[in-house]
């Protein structure tokens, strides 16, 4: 069993920003929860899922990757929230925040895999 230390700081944050999204999520009004917020809860969920599998993989580049593309995906989803007023403009900059550090930790974990891992070349490390 992994210790709580062991954890990657990325997938606590990653958690508690979940948490707080779907929060929020269950507060749009109900046309829009079941339609749009079931976009965003399951774009957070799908991103907490990966970074769970990459903790565990041998082959972690591959799926930060994925994690950095499903990353761009929740931020457009979220400004899409703020312009559709589901979500007021701290609710929107706190969240903006969040991926952006989290953002950057999977860019750096990524580079540090992908060192590992001899997959990074020019073409990928753009993708970051």
């Amino acid at each position: 069993m992994t210790r709580r230390s062991d954890r990657p700081v990325v997938l606590v944050k990653w958690y508690d920003f979940t948490k707080w999204i779907l929060g929020h999520v269950d507060n749009f009004p109900k046309n829009q929860r079941f339609v749009f917020g079931q976009r965003l809860a399951d774009g957070v969920l799908g991103i907490l899922e990966l970074i769970v599998d990459a903790t565990y993989s041998d082959k972690k580049s591959k799926i930060l990757l994925e994690v950095n593309r499903r990353l761009e995906v929740v931020r457009w989803l979220l400004r899409l929230a703020f312009d559709r007023r589901l979500l007021a403009g701290k609710q929107y900059a706190y969240s903006g925040e969040q991926i952006t550090e989290c953002g950057r930790m999977i860019g750096g974990w990524y580079k540090q895999a992908a060192a590992k891992e001899g997959a990074i070349d020019e073409a990928s490390q753009g993708a970051i």
